[in-house]
C-alpha cells in the first residue's frame, strides 16, 4: 500500500482488510471541531465566507428596495426642482447634521465591537461597545422622533390635513410623503438594527465570541454599516437642496 495508508482486519471477516483514510475519524488522529461549526461545513472559515456572502446577497435586495424610492425622488425633483427646494428649506439641517454625526460615531464603535470580538477581547469590551452602538442609535431615533412631532405640529403630514403657505403646494406634499416614506423605512431598519445588537449583546455576554468565531458580530455589523451608509445619502438629498434656497 501506498504511504498514508493503513490496513486493519475486518473485524469477523478473516482475510479482509479495510482501507483508513488520512484524517479519517476512526484513525485516531482526528481533530476536534469548534462547537460552533454547523455540520455542513468543512471549517470555520468557510462557515465565516458563507454567512458573510448571505449577508451581502441581502443587502443588495435592501439596495435594489431603496434604489425605488431614490428613483421616485429624483423623477419628482426633476419635474419640480424650485418646489422640492422650499419644502426641502423647511427641514432642520442642524438636527440632520446632528443625526449624520451621531451614525459616523455609531459606524465607529460597531466597528470596534467587531475588532473586539475578532481579537477576543473580554466580554465586558464587546458588551461595551456594542451597547455604546445600541445608544447612540436609540439617539439617532430620538431626533427623528423630535422632527416627525414638529411636521405633526405644522400640519406637513401628506394626506387631507396637510397644509403648505409657500408658492407650490403640491411639489411640497409630494417632497414630504417622499420624506416620511424614506425616513421611516430608514428608521423601521434602525429599530431591526437594534433588536439584532440586542441578542449579539447577550451571546457577548456569554462569552460565545472568540478569534475563531465572531461572524455573528461582523455580518450584523455589515447590515449596521448598510444603514449608515443610506442615510449618509439621505441627508444631502432631503436636508441640503434647499439650503440655497433659504439664503436665495
Amino acid at each position: 500500500m501506498s504511504e498514508g495508508y493503513s490496513q486493519a482486519p475486518t473485524a469477523g471477516l478473516p482475510g479482509r482488510v479495510s482501507i483508513q483514510m488520512p484524517g479519517d475519524p476512526h484513525d485516531g488522529h482526528s481533530h476536534p471541531h469548534h462547537p460552533k461549526l454547523q455540520h455542513h461545513f468543512d471549517d470555520m472559515a468557510q462557515q465565516a465566507e458563507a454567512s458573510t456572502l448571505g449577508m451581502w446577497v441581502f443587502l443588495v435586495t435592501e439596495i435594489m428596495f431603496f434604489g425605488g424610492l431614490f428613483m421616485a425622488y429624483l423623477v419628482y425633483r426633476w419635474k419640480s426642482p424650485d418646489g422640492f427646494a422650499e419644502a426641502s428649506n423647511h427641514l432642520d439641517v442642524i438636527w440632520g447634521a446632528v443625526n449624520t454625526i451621531v451614525l459616523i460615531v455609531r459606524s465607529l464603535t460597531m466597528a470596534l465591537a467587531v475588532r473586539a470580538a475578532q481579537t477576543g477581547q473580554a466580554a465586558k469590551t464587546q458588551v461595551g461597545w456594542l451597547v455604546a452602538t445600541m445608544i447612540l442609535g436609540s439617539a439617532f431615533l430620538g431626533v427623528k422622533a423630535i422632527e416627525y412631532a414638529d411636521k405633526f405640529t405644522h400640519h406637513l403630514v401628506p394626506g387631507p390635513n396637510f397644509v403648505w403657505p409657500g408658492t407650490y403646494p403640491n411639489p411640497a406634499e409630494q417632497f414630504y410623503s417622499l420624506y416620511f416614506a424614506m425616513t421611516g423605512l430608514h428608521a423601521l431598519h434602525m429599530v431591526i438594527g437594534i433588536g439584532i445588537m440586542l441578542v449579539i449583546t447577550w451571546m457577548a455576554w456569554r462569552r460565545q465570541f472568540d478569534s475563531n468565531y465572531y461572524t455573528p458580530v461582523e455580518v450584523a455589523g455589515l447590515y449596521w454599516h448598510f444603514v449608515d451608509i443610506v442615510w449618509i445619502f439621505l441627508f444631502p438629498l432631503l436636508y441640503l437642496i434647499g439650503y440655497h434656497y433659504g439664503a436665495h
